[in-house]
Formats: C-alpha cells, sequence, structure tokens
C-alpha cells in the first residue's frame, strides 16, 4: 500500500451526498420494516457514501476505504418524495484509521445522526485477499 501524506487526510474534510426519496427506498422495498418510509439500510447506504465522497479526491492512487463500524440513530421517517441531505465530517485520523460523524437531515430536521470508521486499504489487494476467502 501506498503512504499516505500526513496532511492529505486530516480531520475537516467533509463532503454531502442527496437522495430523493423513491418506493425503492423504503422499507418495505428493502426489508426493514413494513411502512413506506426511507428504510434505515438506505439511511446508512447515503451516509456511507457521504465518507466515501470526504476522501475521494484526497487519497492516493490505488487506494480505497472500507466500512469496518457504524454506529446510527434513525430518528424520524422521510417520506416518499422528499429529499434527504447526509453530511459526513472526518472528525480524526489515526493511521489507516478514520472516524467520521455523519448527519442525515430532511431540511432543518435531523433525521438520523451516528459515526462511520473506515480503514484506508490498496483496492487490489483487498479485492485479491477477499477473493480468496471464498
Amino acid at each position: 500500500m501506498q503512504e499516505q501524506p500526513e496532511s492529505a487526510l486530516a480531520p475537516g474534510l467533509t463532503a454531502q451526498v442527496e437522495l430523493t426519496v423513491t418506493e425503492t427506498d423504503t422499507a418495505q422495498a428493502v426489508g426493514s420494516g413494513d411502512v413506506p418510509v426511507l428504510g434505515t439500510p438506505r439511511v446508512l447506504a447515503l451516509a456511507e457514501a457521504a465518507t466515501v465522497a470526504a476522501t475521494a479526491a484526497t487519497l492516493a492512487a490505488g487506494s480505497t476505504t472500507v466500512g469496518t463500524r457504524v454506529e446510527l440513530e434513525h430518528l424520524a421517517p422521510t417520506v416518499v418524495g422528499r429529499t434527504v441531505r447526509a453530511q459526513a465530517l472526518l472528525a480524526a485520523v489515526d493511521g489507516r484509521r478514520l472516524s467520521f460523524e455523519v448527519t442525515v437531515a430532511d431540511g432543518d430536521q435531523t433525521v438520523a445522526r451516528g459515526r462511520v470508521d473506515r480503514i484506508v486499504v490498496d483496492r487490489q489487494r483487498f479485492v485479491d485477499r477477499a477473493g480468496r476467502s471464498s
């Protein structure tokens, strides 16, 4: 794996991603419940997408990040047709370990909040190892 310059991945990096909720994003559709509102797995996927976006421009060629831990509170429902915005803030860097604070909002209302931890890996080596463990 290529070494990261010390300042490349520094606390303070941020990114936002948005999702307009459709029927395919509901708890009913993703199997996490039987209500027609934004499902928690989609909330988590959106939060993780924001963490990936926060580091995309600063990672060394051939590197990527993979999730290692998630803490998420899904606080409020979001109906089909609404647009939610996930924001990730890189809060801490410990070597290859990255810790993000994430929030998901529907307008001014916080829909979810939590923490996502990721680790920087060599993309090809990670894929090769994953293939061997099957």
